[in-house]
This record gives C-alpha cells, structure tokens and sequence, in this order.
C-alpha cells in the first residue's frame, strides 16, 4: 500500500512542480518613454499582447513598481467606444490611450471596483480610437506633467511625434 501512495506521488509531483514554476515566469518587460514638453519620463512596462493577456491586465495586483506598468498593444485600431474596467483589480491606475502615430490621444484615472459582478464595474473609454493603452500607478501622469498630446516610444515602435 504505501508504494502505491509513493508511486502516485512520485507520479504527481512532476505536474505540480511543472504548474508551480510556470506561474513564476516573469512577464515580459520593456523599456518605454513618455516624451513630454518638460522631458523625457522612462517606464519599464510588462507587455500584454494576446487577448488572454489583456483580458487579466493587471487584476489581483496589490502593488506596481513606480517606474512600473503595463501596456496594451493592439493588432489593429481600437474604437474608441472600447475601453477598460477595473473588475478585480486591488490597486487605482492611471491610463493612457494612445494612437498609431504615438500621441497619446485620452487620459484618465480608474479607481478599483468592489463589485463581485463584472457586469457592475463601470468601463473607461477614451472615446477616440487608439492603438495600445499605457496603465501605471495613479497619480502618476499628474505628477509628471503627462499629458494629451505627449509622445510614447517602446521596443519596436519608435514614435512619430512631438511633444504637443
């Protein structure tokens, strides 16, 4: 009996361990700007890119990094009529829509929602079309000077413009 209970551990515990270092994999970081009237402010935002990704964003987070964030990168423009909610996300963020060119084209800032139901949790919209979105700590683009018409650059996207 007990080789048996040995045999069947022995045989889990490659699973476990396997689903216990895949969920430390560090997500994908980059290196990005925000170029602003007043100079160049430098983030290192991780990187989501797959539906899945965007879909869990920044959810269950009780902390960001003050340099930190996360950006959303899209395929294709994004209506502007699409947004963001804050349903299971512990920490108030800052947001920035910005377009193909690298504008930033709508800021806002987004409180937690408490809601158990999805379906309670007000949506941010930026109400222009964008091509990816920038989430950092609240406060953040106040106490920076960041703004409408600021330029954002990251790996592979060398931004198209200045400073507004």
């Amino acid at each position: 009996m007990k080789r048996l209970l040995v045999a069947a551990i022995l045989a889990v515990a490659p699973f476990t361990l396997h689903s216990a270092s895949a969920a430390e994999v560090p997500a994908k970081r980059w290196p990005l700007t925000i170029a602003t009237g007043a100079g160049v402010h430098e983030f290192h935002a991780e990187v989501a890119q797959t539906s899945a990704e965007r879909s869990r964003g920044l959810m269950g987070r009780e902390r960001l990094a003050e340099d930190g964030g996360m950006l959303f990168l899209y395929a294709s423009e994004q209506p502007g009529r699409s947004g963001f909610w804050m349903y299971n996300t512990l920490i108030p963020l800052d947001i920035a829509f910005i377009d193909g060119m690298g504008h930033i084209v709508s800021t806002h800032t987004m409180v937690p929602c408490g809601s158990d139901a999805p379906a309670d949790c007000p949506v941010t919209r930026p109400g222009v079309p964008y091509r990816a979105a920038l989430e950092v700590r609240a406060g953040t683009f106040q106490a920076l000077g960041i703004r409408v018409g600021d330029c954002v650059a990251w790996p592979g996207h060398a931004t198209r413009c200045k400073p507004e």
